[in-house]
């Protein structure tokens, strides 16, 4: 699928509620295939793209040829948004995307080891010039922090089972494939009657983003866009993990109130993290979810900065 027809989870959704304007500056904080980069491209915005995988700065090159006036795309990771923005002379944005986790095409590739569905080396590393793999956390953590990675990034509840059973198997032999990490946590965690989902598929989740720092880089990411963003400008974050989309809740809650909650006998307190006049939830419709599984856990959460510089 080329960079111009790779349709994303909640675009339209997207474009209808941030309304990009022609001749605004956009960021898109996770190019991927380009999807919401071309879609604002089309209508008049300039962007500046940021994906820490070679393959999309690969595919941004298709957008940047058709409008290399108004496209720049840079191998970085969202968390070294501020230094980048500096690199490339964009001191202020209109708007700023994040279309958080693994992309279709990663997911999809068999060689990135990302899922248990094809046999492939234990990888998961959306930047492949980084040391840590999925590999050697699970040959190389202890049993009680990797149980912890497991239940907090994967809610996986049987994280101490699944834990001893990988250390108890590496000590004959390491762990190096994707299929040969599902049999071992399928056999210490088999699926229950009636149950759909393989039961690999939360310690996956929770090796991705532990590999990649996902939420790391997510919470010091939020902080850089908000600051980059004008007065009356846009931040836009689609997320599939309810983790990542708790911290995204939390961060636009606590700058959306104008005053702190004290003591009833005590004065009104001003909030002085407000920064947002107005803060979105949107959901994926019955049509996205049934035309893309994928969609059902979809969250866009959408906040608007204040139009004044009061406050920023």
């Amino acid at each position: 699928m080329s960079a111009f027809s790779h349709a994303p989870v909640l675009l339209e959704a997207f474009l209808r509620h941030a309304e990009p304007q022609s001749g605004a500056r956009w960021i898109d904080a996770t190019f991927g295939r380009g999807g919401h980069t071309a879609a604002l491209l089309e209508r008049g915005c300039s962007v500046l793209a940021f994906d820490r995988d070679a393959e999309a700065i690969a595919a941004a090159a298709a957008l940047e040829a058709v409008w290399p006036n108004r496209m720049c795309a840079m191998r970085s990771d969202f968390s070294e948004m501020t230094a980048r923005c500096g690199e490339a002379g964009w001191e202020a944005a209109d708007g700023i995307l994040f279309d958080l986790g693994v992309s279709s095409p990663q997911f999809d590739d068999p060689a990135r080891g990302f899922s248990f569905r094809y046999e492939a080396p234990l990888d998961m590393r959306m930047d492949q010039r980084q040391e840590t793999t999925a590999a050697s956390i699970v040959n190389g953590m202890e049993e009680g922090p990797l149980a912890d990675l497991f239940y907090h990034l994967g809610g996986e509840r049987q994280s101490r089972r699944i834990a001893k059973a990988i250390v108890r198997r590496r000590e004959s032999r390491p762990i190096e494939t994707t299929t040969d990490l599902a049999e071992v946590v399928a056999a210490a965690s088999p699926r229950r009657r009636g149950e759909k989902i393989h039961p690999a598929t939360q310690i996956f989740q929770a090796l991705r983003m532990a590999v990649n720092r996902e939420v790391e880089a997510l919470e010091e990411a939020l902080p850089a866009a908000t600051a980059l963003l004008r007065p009356g400008g846009v931040l836009a974050v689609i997320s599939f993990h309810s983790g990542e989309d708790r911290i995204v809740k939390h961060y636009l809650r606590d700058r959306s109130r104008r005053t702190l909650e004290t003591p009833s006998f005590a004065p009104e307190a001003v909030n002085p993290d407000f920064c947002f006049d107005r803060v979105e939830r949107v959901l994926p419709d019955d049509a996205e979810t049934a035309a893309n599984p994928r969609a059902r856990s979809a969250r866009l959460r959408l906040a608007w900065k204040t139009g004044t510089q009061e406050n920023l």
